[in-house]
Formats: structure tokens, C-alpha cells, sequence
């Protein structure tokens, strides 16, 4: 292929969302470029498959509703099942500031019309996940809508989809390099090994290698990897697959039931001698397994350390909120980066609005003036979430 209409770089979730809906929309000579050797390797491989619409700020949860309206649609779009469960949310806090954080997400999720969220006190959390050690909970917030999905199944579907309507998708294909005649003027064509091949667009979807790829351009963006690990047991039967995601609010530490196993997971900071390491950190295995037999004291009796730990990368930007649009100082380059945690989720709202945006010039199936790449410069940011 020496010519492309667009080439997407990053073959994870959300530019195989990108150049399905591309394709959708009627774009022909689309090319998919990712370095790796396989779909599936990267910070999608990696991922827990948590779904939910319970943020803190408008745009995230109105990219949710957009993103759970085109998951329920995705097996009857793609053939694929996306593995959507809605098994529930579950937020407890033990402090009264996080109990108050809570009710404010709750006021932005109802004013932006997810209308399932609730505030539970106490005895109906407890009651939501009675494996739940009561020591210190105030209360929390529930919604029953919210859940799981599963990363690979969705990737699996849009890459299928996009080979299906004709995009080219090449694993083992490492973009080093962009033609630009001027510092301020478009990209005309992008160096794949030994090969130059001709675009008229790029889509930076290179997730937490997004800064590298957008440096080969040229061009800073604010996008940093930041390591995240998770922690599974050995086979346990002992809690529900339908339990629902249960976090603490104060420190992060969530645990849920995937496949049999109990996921326990928490943040930590990124690797200081490196932020790209997906090395895992044997002192934080340690610690979670102990908070999570602590948090519910069922899974004193799970084996955890004969389970499976791995880690993998964010791609964070300074507000936690994604990139979506023309990358300012080249008209051409769109971003689709910084989705900082929640890129599997909101995949497939963010691969329709920049499918509208290149085709129409904005995005007409919500606003997206929150996730402009050039609010950074200009100052406007939106709130922090909470995780």
C-alpha cells in the first residue's frame, strides 16, 4: 500500500473503534499500523473491563451513555459479543468528605441524565455486597447499570468490522517517522520500515505511547503511561460472578469476579526509574492481597498467591480527560489519546465522534469542547474524577 486516505497508528481498542467507524462513514484506503505482532498485547490486552457511567464530570459520563448505547448494539453491528454485564457499581466511603464527594458526582450524573445512580446508605451496601466487612462504611453510591465488558471481544469486533468494510490492518508495523514540509503545515506522508507511504490524515491512537509518536511529528501533546497492576486469584467459587465492582473511595482498592477468579486491584504510583514498566511490584502484591482479605474477609480463604499479577499502562493527560480532535500545529493529525483509564469503555463513543469530526468537521452525537486537544494552552480544563 503506497497510499492511504488516513493511517491509523495504534491497532489497540479505540483505533480499531477509529477506523471501523471511519470505514462506516465511507472512508475507503484506510490503513491500521501497530508495531506490536499480534492485536491484543498492549494496554487493551491488559485491561480489567470495568464499565461505568458513574463519573464526576459531564463528558465522561455522557461519553458513557454514548458508549453503552453502541455496546448494546455492538454483537448486531460486528457479530461479536461484547460481554456487557451489568452486574453493578458499588462505592463505598468511609470519610464524610468522600460520602460528600459522592453526592456531587451524583448531582453532575443526574443532570447529565443517567438517572440510575443512587446513594445508598449504609445497610443497603452492605446489603449489595455482603461480603463486605462493615468496619467504618458510611455509605456509598450504587448503579445497578453499570458493569462489566470484555476488552478483547470489543477489539476482536471492530477489527473484524474494519476488515470487513476494507481497512488494511498491519501488525509488525512501526510508524518512525512523518513528512511534513513545515513546522505548522500537515502531514503528507508517514515512514513504515524502509516504505514512505502517502496520507491525507493520521490518527494518533498509539495510547500510552501517544507523546512518542506525536514527538515524530513534531509536536508535544500532554499524554504520560502510568502503570496500573492487577491482581487475580486462583479459581474461587466463593463470591458471585454478578457481584458488583466495589471500590473504596478513599484509597482505590476495588475487587470484582471475572471468570471465576477475584480480581483485587488499587493504584500505585507509575515505576520512578521508568514509566513505561509493566513490571510488577512484588511489595504491592503483598499489600493488596492483605487490604483485600481485610475489605471482605471471605476471600481469607482464596488463593492468591498461586493467582496471576500483570500490570499495564494508562495513558493519563493533566485533567484525566481524553484528546479528541485536530492536534494543534498540524491540521491533519487528529488525536484520540488520554483517556487516562477508561479508553476500553468509552472506545466506541470516541472512534464515532472522530469519525464525525474528520468527515463533518465537529462531532455531532454529543459535545465534545471538553476533550479539544488545544484546552490545555488555553486553560480550560474540566474537574478531575475521582479514580
Amino acid at each position: 500500500m503506497t497510499r492511504a486516505s488516513v493511517a491509523v497508528i495504534g491497532a489497540g481498542v479505540v483505533g480499531a473503534s477509529a477506523a471501523y467507524h471511519l470505514a462506516a462513514r465511507g472512508w475507503r484506503d484506510i490503513l491500521v499500523l501497530d508495531r506490536a505482532a499480534r492485536p491484543g498485547t498492549g494496554s487493551t490486552g491488559a485491561a480489567t473491563g470495568g464499565f461505568r457511567a458513574q463519573f464526576a464530570s459531564d463528558t465522561n459520563v455522557h461519553l458513557s451513555l454514548l458508549a453503552r448505547e453502541r455496546l448494546r448494539a455492538f454483537r448486531s453491528e460486528t457479530g461479536v459479543d461484547p460481554g456487557l454485564i451489568e452486574a453493578g457499581y458499588l462505592w463505598l466511603a468511609r470519610r464524610a468528605a468522600d460520602l460528600e464527594a459522592l453526592r456531587a458526582a451524583l448531582a453532575v450524573q443526574r443532570r447529565s441524565g443517567f438517572m440510575e445512580a443512587r446513594e445508598v446508605d449504609a445497610r443497603e451496601a452492605l446489603a449489595l455486597n455482603p461480603a463486605v466487612s462493615p468496619h467504618g462504611i458510611l455509605g456509598g453510591a450504587h448503579a445497578a447499570t453499570d458493569g462489566f465488558l470484555r476488552p478483547l471481544a470489543i477489539l476482536d469486533g471492530y477489527l473484524r468490522g474494519a476488515e470487513r468494510r476494507g481497512v488494511t490492518i498491519r501488525f509488525g508495523a512501526e510508524a518512525t517517522a512523518f513528512r511534513r514540509e513545515a513546522p505548522d503545515s500537515s502531514i503528507d506522508a508517514v515512514r513504515v520500515g524502509s516504505e514512505w507511504i502517502s496520507v491525507g490524515a493520521v490518527v494518533n491512537a498509539a495510547g500510552p505511547w501517544a507523546a512518542e509518536v506525536a514527538s515524530a511529528a513534531g509536536l508535544s501533546i500532554p499524554v504520560k503511561p502510568l502503570r496500573r497492576q492487577a491482581l487475580a486469584s486462583a479459581p474461587f467459587g466463593r463470591l458471585p460472578a454478578t457481584m458488583p465492582m466495589t471500590i473504596w473511595v478513599d484509597d482505590g482498592f476495588h475487587a470484582r469476579v471475572r471468570d471465576g477468579r477475584v480480581l483485587a486491584l488499587m493504584p500505585t504510583p507509575g515505576d520512578p526509574d521508568d514509566p513505561t514498566s509493566i513490571r510488577v511490584d512484588p511489595s504491592w502484591v503483598s499489600d493488596v492481597t492483605r487490604i483485600a482479605r481485610e475489605r471482605l474477609p471471605i476471600l481469607r480463604e482464596a488463593d492468591f498467591e498461586g493467582g496471576t499479577a500483570w500490570a499495564g499502562l494508562y495513558e493519563m493527560s493533566p485533567d484525566g480527560h481524553a484528546l479528541l480532535g485536530a492536534a494543534p500545529g498540524c491540521p491533519n493529525l487528529y488525536l484520540a489519546n488520554g483517556s487516562s483509564g477508561h479508553g476500553v469503555m468509552h472506545a466506541p463513543a470516541l472512534g464515532l465522534l472522530l469519525a464525525e469530526i474528520m468527515t463533518d468537521g465537529k462531532a455531532s452525537s454529543m459535545d465534545v469542547a471538553a476533550l479539544d486537544p488545544g484546552r490545555f494552552a488555553a486553560g480550560k480544563t474540566e474537574t478531575r474524577e475521582l479514580l
